[in-house]
């Protein structure tokens, strides 16, 4: 990887970025500033004190923060595509753990999975992801290796489950906490941009046992925690089945400390949910990963997203690879725009659907929340920047850098990512 000494540089051409849910910003002509790793601000001139940095051009370009993916299943990116005719138990047991469990039985497989799905958040738009393995600990770690390779920065977990999977890949409950807490004593002090998170699949599979046995885990490390919530209506019922003491299907992992509060909490989908279970997420900071690619293609439902936004819950943006058929946070924002409308036209006229400036705040500076200060180029933010360039993308209109940057979202790929960097590091 090229680096600037120091991380100290400035990128030159149009900029856009997100400063909040209703506020996005662009300069045709702007200068964005990386001091020590650091945003220092856009401006359209540069400022004296920055005067001697190197200048990066980007004349044909547009400059961005980085993408954020707050749910994906690495180990599933085989399967990316694959199944979009099922519904999510059927899926789950037809295609995603017979896959899954072959990351144990066959390492190189695993390896050699793991190194093309990281290569492919590398070339594209994502610069920071929150990423699901499988219940084998030791090729999570390679999935570490592998994304810690390429300079992303990342939350990764292994997962729990100790019900309800087949014979050929569930654990016991004392084989989970055991092999959880081996890879954690693994994961400490090896990386610099990749993190643990505890992974509990999500109550169907996971017993009282386990899931109070994550909740010490999560208090004695200090651990954040990912899991799924009310994505589908079968998933939702079987539940109530298993847990008939519980008052919903959120309050299964709030008796067992895994919903916000002192846990940084993302809970994926969450499609069905209570309006107690709102209120219980806004109140104990619990994160939405809204992830519309997935809900579409397992018919699972549409997320009430602006219900969510006009609560003050935090959201962001998951491709759920292999629910969702692409890695890319792009089609991603595409999806939460085309399934806001639906929602809209045939569920609650009330509630409006998403601008593309909404979409856009919630795949960078919504799901950056998460890492803390990123996803925007505030001035004392961590620099993650994308590089984009369109000129393929013709058109015979003249076009502000946001009607470029929404062009790109709807028609682009991984060509039109033309360069990366990560915490002021550049990648390419």
């Amino acid at each position: 990887m090229a680096e600037y000494e120091n991380n100290c540089f400035i990128l030159h051409g149009a900029v856009v970025w997100s400063e909040g849910l209703n506020d996005l910003r662009q300069l045709d002509d702007g200068y964005v500033i990386c001091d020590e790793g650091l945003c220092a601000g856009v401006y359209e001139e540069i400022p004296e004190a920055y005067r001697d940095f190197p200048v990066e051009d980007h004349w044909d370009g547009i400059i961005i923060p980085g993408l954020v993916d707050l749910h994906v299943h690495a180990a599933q990116y085989n399967n990316r595509s694959l199944g979009m005719d099922m519904e999510l138990i059927e899926w789950l047991d037809k295609l995603t753990f017979p896959e899954e469990a072959r990351f144990a039985q066959d390492r190189d497989y695993a390896v050699m999975s793991y190194d093309a799905f990281a290569e492919d958040l590398f070339i594209g738009a994502t610069t920071r992801a929150v990423v699901f393995a499988t219940a084998d600990y030791l090729t999570t770690l390679k999935l570490m290796d592998a994304l810690e390779d390429r300079g992303l920065v990342t939350y990764v977990g292994k997962v729990n489950m100790d019900r309800n999977v087949p014979d050929y890949y569930v654990e016991t409950t004392k084989k989970s906490l055991r092999h959880t807490e081996r890879w954690l004593s693994r994961v400490d002090g090896r990386y610099e941009n990749t993190m643990p998170i505890l992974t509990p699949r999500f109550t169907p599979t996971c017993t009282r046992e386990l899931m109070d046995g994550l909740g010490e885990l999560a208090a004695r490390y200090g651990l954040p925690v990912q899991s799924h919530l009310n994505e589908n209506p079968r998933e939702v019922e079987w539940v109530r089945e298993l847990e008939p003491d519980s008052a919903s299907y959120s309050d299964t992992y709030l008796r067992s400390g895994l919903f916000g509060g002192d846990v940084p909490t993302i809970m994926a989908h969450c499609i069905y949910n209570t309006e107690e279970e709102i209120a219980l997420m806004r109140d104990r900071g619990v994160y939405v990963a809204h992830c519309p690619q997935s809900n579409l293609n397992i018919a699972s439902g549409i997320a009430p997203v602006r219900r969510f936004l006009d609560e003050g819950i935090h959201v962001g943006l998951g491709t759920d690879v292999s629910g969702g058929h692409s890695a890319s946070i792009f089609e991603t924002m595409k999806a939460a725009i085309q399934s806001s409308k639906m929602y809209w036209r045939y569920v609650d006229s009330t509630k409006k659907p998403l601008t593309f400036p909404e979409a856009f705040y919630l795949g960078t500076l919504g799901g950056g929340h998460f890492f803390g200060r990123c996803g925007t180029f505030r001035e004392g933010y961590e620099f993650d920047a994308v590089i984009l360039e369109d000129s393929n993308l013709y058109t015979m209109r003249d076009l502000t850098p946001a009607e470029r940057l929404e062009r790109i979202v709807y028609l682009s790929d991984d060509r039109n990512v033309t360069g990366k960097f990560v915490r002021g590091e550049k990648l390419y």
